[in-house]
């Protein structure tokens, strides 16, 4: 198991900042339909992949979003939060994919010293019908 040690550098709050812009431009891209551009604006040399339904790297990252959108072109996001600490941003989303389920997600990315996307990390969650409280989760 990999141990993940953060930068040490400080952040300043204009790359948390920008990091989190980003961020959300990214994955907002790839959602819907452009990965590859996505990947070319916003990725670093390198690319890590934790989801274990993606293949690990850029290209498994543009063919998996690629195929998500030719079967389920008409999905939507919502970005709900948006956290960001070091080296790090936390994007926290409401997913409606037509004729599934809804989703909740928690995805994380950790960016490199230029401000390019190098890993990625997610959680998913299907939105229940029922909730033993009035809270929902968005």
């Amino acid at each position: 198991m990999r141990r993940y040690i953060f930068s040490q550098k400080k952040s300043t709050m204009n790359n948390i900042h920008e990091n989190k812009k980003n961020a959300i431009a990214y994955y907002k891209m790839a959602f819907e339909g452009n990965p590859a551009k996505a990947v070319e604006l916003y990725t670093g040399e390198e690319y890590i992949q934790h989801n274990p339904n993606v293949e690990d790297g850029k290209e498994g990252f543009i063919t998996y979003f690629n195929k998500m959108h030719q079967e389920y072109p008409q999905k939507s996001i919502e970005f709900l939060r948006a956290v960001a600490e070091g080296d790090l941003v936390a994007l926290h989303t409401h997913q409606k994919w037509p004729g599934e389920d809804d989703y909740v997600t928690m995805d994380f990315f950790r960016f490199d010293s230029h401000g390019k996307i190098v890993e990625h990390w997610d959680a998913l969650q299907v939105v229940p019908t029922t909730f033993k409280h009035n809270n929902g989760m968005i």
